[in-house]
């Protein structure tokens, strides 16, 4: 019968009570793994944001412009440029109008750029116009 003493006893309570070197770094090496994936899909997320809010502004303020093209009259198109005003600061547009290959027929190129952007900054609206006459 083997006899255990009171520091036997309190030894193997120490030893068992807590986490080894080696289960720390396996809990910190997954750790690392699934935040690095989170932050990786919240970068993603913010530049979706980002490029579908240009989308979105681009395509309105195109829609609008073009729109005010529309009412006037086909021969008093012209080809230039200009900006939204103060409550679009980074918006610009060009408007270019060429001939087609049908006669009287007009091709009506609206293009709106966001300045701060480096990549994808252009959205494009064409529109056909027939001049009679």
């Amino acid at each position: 019968m083997v006899v255990r003493t009171r520091t036997m006893r309190l030894a193997c309570k120490q030893v068992s009570g807590g986490f080894t070197l080696l289960e720390v770094m396996v809990a910190m090496a997954i750790l690392a793994i699934s935040l690095t994936a989170v932050f990786q899909s919240h970068s993603q997320s913010i530049s979706m944001t980002g490029r579908s809010r240009f989308e979105t502004t681009a395509a309105l303020l195109a829609q609008s412009l073009m729109a005010q093209i529309e009412a006037t009259s086909p021969r008093g198109i012209i080809p230039e440029e200009g900006n939204f005003g103060d409550d679009f600061p980074d918006y610009t547009w060009s408007l270019g109008v060429s001939e087609t290959e049908i006669e009287n027929l007009r091709k009506i190129e609206l293009t709106v750029t966001n300045s701060r952007m480096t990549l994808n900054n252009d959205y494009r609206l064409v529109l056909y116009r027939f001049i009679t006459g």
